[in-house]
Order: structure tokens, then sequence, then C-alpha cells
């Protein structure tokens, strides 16, 4: 008996729908677990090279956890005492954005356009700005639960690395067992390729910018540097992003539009060369995704979670690929996924 179209559209749609309000409902739980997923396609292979230089597992564990653990606590007081210190020093700017105000009048008056088009600058209240950042840095308690959340789920993970096949062929006959067990090689492989490439790119590419920023004596530097790395694992929008951000505030701490624009060209030049030549060079191969996919996963996914949820969209996305190339009634949405 076939089934109506319609009707397989429509129960499509609903289904999408309860899935996408469960996950932003449920976000407290899953953010925390997709993000440990993340980690660890990152740290698999540090265990995998234990196991082949004969070092015991819950060593290599313990000390897998306590690298993850560094890492994201250094990347979150960084971060969080940055955007303290940043959210104290916005409303002083005040002086300098009205004089660059005062200045694009005159521009705008010498070259007949109406002011009231850029009239909306005179609305941004630093203050405000200020106040948005430090709501959005939430408190250091409910950083650290997370943390401690993460930290759990990705120790688990770790620890049943490798037992996942032999789960698979314990319960289901050998021929479809096998064909398990070749999706989930190739899904550990590909996006974990993806991953640890792309984390030493966006781990370049951000020490780069710390590096041009500090020349430029632009304060935060450090700060701008550590969310460009971050920004980098969203495609496109986050590089644009890890560009303006810091050559606004450049201009804001200057005053000066002329070195703002200087440390602009500067990023972009930068961003051209690791985008475009340096990352297709060590990628080789991508993922294959359809530009259009990538794009609405970037926004569903944003609207689900923000700016992490961006972070996680690709991933998810070359997942999703790669189990629908893989069974034959899945192929039509394999094919749309693809280029």
């Amino acid at each position: 008996m076939t089934k109506d179209p319609l009707r397989i559209a429509v129960d499509s749609f609903l289904l999408i729908f309860i899935f996408g309000l469960v996950l932003r409902l449920a976000k407290p739980v899953f953010f925390p677990f997709f993000l440990a997923l993340f980690l660890y396609f990152l740290f698999s292979p540090l265990i995998d090279l234990s196991a082949r230089l004969k070092i015991p597992r819950f060593l290599a564990l313990i000390f897998s956890i306590m690298i993850a653990f560094t890492i994201l606590y250094f990347l979150g007081v960084l971060i969080y005492a940055s955007g303290k210190a940043l959210a104290e020093k916005l409303p002083s700017y005040g002086h300098q954005f009205n004089s660059f105000l005062d200045w694009l009048r005159g521009k705008l008056a010498e070259l007949g356009v109406s002011y009231s088009r850029v009239a909306i600058l005179e609305n941004l209240n630093f203050n405000r700005l200020a106040n948005f950042i430090l709501a959005s840095l939430g408190t250091f308690v409910s950083f650290l639960t997370k943390l401690l959340l993460i930290l759990v789920f990705l120790f688990f993970m770790l620890a049943g690395r490798g037992k996942i096949k032999s789960k698979i062929f314990l319960a289901l006959e050998p021929s479809k067992a096998q064909a398990f067990a070749q999706l989930h090689d190739q899904i550990d492989r590909e996006i974990q390729k993806y991953l640890v490439i792309k984390t030493l790119v966006s781990f370049f590419s951000g020490a780069i910018l710390t590096l041009i920023l500090k020349i430029f004596g632009v304060d935060f530097a450090l700060m701008f540097g550590i969310l460009a790395f971050i920004l980098n694992y969203i495609p496109s929008i986050g590089s644009i992003a890890a560009i303006i951000l810091p050559s606004l505030y450049a201009a804001l701490q200057f005053g000066s539009l002329l070195r703002a624009l200087w440390i602009f060209i500067f990023l972009v030049v930068i961003d051209f060369i690791v985008a475009n030549i340096l990352e297709p060079k060590i990628m080789g191969q991508s993922l294959g995704l359809s530009p259009l996919a990538v794009l609405f996963f970037l926004f569903f996914w944003g609207w689900l979670w923000g700016i992490p949820g961006m972070i996680l969209a690709v991933p998810i996305l070359a997942i999703v690929k790669i189990v629908a190339d893989h069974f034959p009634s899945l192929k039509l949405l394999g094919s749309l996924l693809g280029r």
C-alpha cells in the first residue's frame, strides 16, 4: 500500500518541527552532549595512538580528560574575564562614537545624502551593549557546571570507543552488522578528519589574528583571537564576524577609521589565504556538502542553540549525509545534501 505524498510531506514536517522543539527545550542537556561528541572526535586519535603504544586505556582516558578540562577552563576563564573587562570599558568609548557621528553628518551633507538613512546609529547605546555582554557571559558557576557535564559525557564516550562495533555484531546478523560497522567507520573517519584539520586551521587563523592586533596595539587581542578560533568553525559567516568585530573595536579604541581600515585589510588578506589556499590544501577532499544545505543547517541550529549550534551544524549535517548515502531509501536526501 503506497502512502499519499501529501501525507508523507505533512508527517515529515511535523516530525522535524517536534524534533526541533525537543532540541530547543532540552538544550541544557543536549548541548553539553553534542559538545562532548564534538570533543570526542578531536580526542579519539589520542586514544587510538595510546592503544597502539600499549599505554593503559585508563591512563589515556585520564590524560585526555585533563587536557580537555585545561583547554576548556582556560578558554572559559579568558573569555569570561576579558568579556567583563570589555563591558566595563565600552561606555568610555561613547565620546569617540559621537565624534564619528559628527564627522559622518558633515561628510553626508557634503555628498547631499540624507543623514536619516544612517540615523539608526544614534540609537546605539554602549551601556546597553555592555549589559548585554555581561548577560551573555552568565555566571562563572554556571560555566563550571556545564564544563563538568561536558567532561562526564566525554569520559564515557571515550571509554566506550571501539566497543560499539562489537555490540553491533552481537545484536545483528553478519551481513547487516558489517554494513552498520562500515557506516560507523566512515562517520568516524570523515568527521574526525574534518574536525582535527579545522581545529588546527582555526588555531592558526586565531593566532595570526592575535599577532596582527598585538602589532597594531589593539586591546583584548587575545580575546579576539580566541573568538576568531571559535567562529572559524562556522563556515563563511564565522570568519566574516571574526574580521569585523576587532576592526570595529579598533575604530572605537583609536578613534581612527584609517587605522581600523588597515587592520581590516590585513585580516581579510590572512583570511583569504587561510580559507582559499591553506585549508583546501590540507583538507584535501571536502565533505561534499551543498552550500545551500550548509546555510540552512547554520540558520536552523543557530535558531536552536545560537552560536554554539552553528559551530555544530556542519559536523551534524555531514553525519546526516553519510547516513543518507548509505541507505538506498535515503539516496534522494543524500543527493539533496551533496554538491
